[in-house]
């Protein structure tokens, strides 16, 4: 069944605009401290800051698609705000504008995130979502991993300009507003029926079924057990990876992210979505074995791979679950409790794999990870309702 061409819009927007926000992510907090002079203390509150922010406001900006009955001028605002950010960078001559740039940017992916997430389900019918998940996220991994490429080449055309560099990344965020201006059409009033609800009521929440609190615990067990890719970093430079090379891990990461998003998309509207996020599962337990044992570079990429397939299997398929079991008129509430909920544990995770990894060491760090994986797909055995089929 051919994708509505939406869906295909929303996928090129999310790739311009990754590929734009990596281009300038993978030099910002090098050209902080030594063009601007930041500390890496401020670099580090900058970034949790500018995140947790975006978690936040994703639940409100959901919650206000439903009550307003609207995705896309929401959408459009989100992706505008980070567009218009991305001069700032190449202007910025102190932190305050590096720091007003960044939360901005932040507020704008946290607007345009449950809104967006609600309204590829608008457009689609229940058995494409699989599919529209899965080609959204494999664009938008793309972008992951051409934007810190670019940043490679470009440094090496304009001999280590980071400003140059910087004003370049703005052509890529602009056509990523264009293609959601000019080729989004959202479907008419399917959402209202005349009354005005505030969404985050608890009444409101209280219609959200179970079937979707299901999924959320599931999704916030694996999110304890898959904590932030910077550790696959930190692992490739602990058994000996060049400094220069280590970003290569996570191009090899998102490649195979990219690669299998989409058909595993495709797959998950055509056969059992348990077993599907069974084999996700039993992928990130074997990364997360190779990783603990890794002795050597050839090691950290193979398990870095798996963590990408991990990821191509599992995250689009997350994204369909939550739009089949939400109510049609709350779908962006449910996107934005779920996002919201996946930044909290993410943060939980990543504390957690720190504390590990600085008392008993990586390798138990990743086992760790393999073990909570295992928790997950228990729960996921023993109650089959997490998923919509199979």
């Amino acid at each position: 069944m051919r994708l509505p061409r939406a869906i295909w819009a929303l996928g090129l927007a999310s790739m311009f605009m990754d590929a734009s926000s990596e281009l300038i992510h993978a030099l910002l907090p090098v050209f902080m401290t030594t063009v601007l002079g930041v500390s890496i203390v401020a670099v580090g509150v900058i970034e949790g800051v500018a995140e947790a922010t975006a978690a936040v406001v994703k639940v409100f900006s959901g919650a206000l698609s439903d009550w307003i009955g609207r995705r896309k001028p929401l959408v459009v605002l989100g992706y505008g705000l980070a567009a218009v950010t991305k001069p700032l960078f190449p202007l910025a001559s102190g932190i305050g504008v590096i720091v007003t740039a960044r939360f901005v940017d932040r507020i704008g992916k946290g607007i345009r995130g449950a809104p967006r997430d609600a309204l590829i389900a608008d457009v689609t019918a229940p058995g494409q979502r699989g599919a529209a998940y899965g080609l959204r996220q494999s664009l938008d991994t793309i972008g992951a991993f051409v934007g810190p490429l670019l940043a490679l080449a470009l440094m090496a055309a304009f001999a280590g300009n980071m400003r140059t560099v910087f004003w370049i990344a703005v052509i890529p965020a602009m056509l990523s507003v264009a293609c959601i201006v000019v080729f989004v059409r959202e479907p008419e009033g399917s959402q209202r029926d005349g009354r005005r609800r505030i969404p985050l009521a608890p009444a409101e929440l209280a219609r959200l079924p179970k079937h979707y609190w299901l999924v959320l615990v599931f999704a916030s067990v694996l999110t304890l057990a898959r904590f932030s890719e910077a550790f696959l970093v930190l692992r490739a430079h602990d058994v000996g990876l060049a400094l220069a090379w280590v970003p290569v891990v996570m191009v090899v990461m998102n490649v195979v992210y990219a690669v299998a998003a989409a058909p595993a998309g495709i797959a998950a509207d055509r056969m059992s979505r348990r077993s599907l996020l069974l084999w996700g599962l039993g992928v990130l337990v074997v990364a997360d074995l190779v990783l603990a044992r890794a002795t050597g570079p050839l090691a950290t990429f193979v398990g870095a791979a798996l963590w990408g397939l991990h990821m191509g299997l599992t995250q689009g398929l997350l994204s369909a679950l939550v739009a089949d079991a939400a109510p049609e008129d709350l779908r962006g509430t449910a996107f934005g409790v779920f996002h919201l909920a996946s930044g909290v544990f993410l943060l939980i995770a990543s504390s957690l794999a720190g504390l590990l990894w600085t008392v008993y060491g990586p390798a138990l760090t990743f086992v760790a990870g393999a073990v909570f994986t295992g928790v997950a797909a228990v729960g996921l055995v023993l109650s089959p309702r997490t998923v919509s089929r199979g």
